[in-house]
C-alpha cells in the first residue's frame, strides 16, 4: 500500500477511535457551554472538532474543560452548569469515582 494510503488509513482509524470515545458524552467547554457531544468532524484547517447538542457551531476538542466519566449521568453535568457552579462538577466527579 502506498505511504499516502497508509497515512490516510491511520488518520481515519484515529478519527473513529475518537468518535467512539466522545460521542454521546456530556461535556463542559472552556466558554461555559455544556451539553452532549452529538457530532465529531475532522477539519483540515482546525483538526478535530465537536458539535454540542443545544448550541450552534463546532469547537476544537482542545476547548473541552470537563468530559463525562463513566460514572456521571449526563443530567448531572447539565444541572451543575445550569446552577453556574463549575466547581460542583469536580465534586460530582469525585463522588462518582468512589
Amino acid at each position: 500500500m502506498p505511504s499516502a494510503k497508509v497515512r490516510a488509513a491511520s488518520i481515519l482509524h484515529a478519527f473513529h477511535e475518537a468518535e467512539a470515545e466522545l460521542l454521546g458524552k456530556s461535556v463542559v467547554l472552556t466558554d461555559g457551554k455544556a451539553g452532549t457531544i452529538e457530532k465529531i468532524c475532522l477539519d483540515e484547517l482546525h483538526g478535530l472538532r465537536i458539535a454540542v447538542a443545544g448550541h450552534e457551531g463546532k469547537w476544537p476538542v482542545s476547548t473541552i474543560r470537563f468530559l463525562q466519566s463513566s460514572g456521571i449521568h449526563p443530567k448531572s453535568v447539565d444541572a451543575v452548569v445550569a446552577a453556574g457552579d463549575e466547581n460542583a462538577l469536580c465534586r460530582v466527579n469525585q463522588r462518582s469515582s468512589k
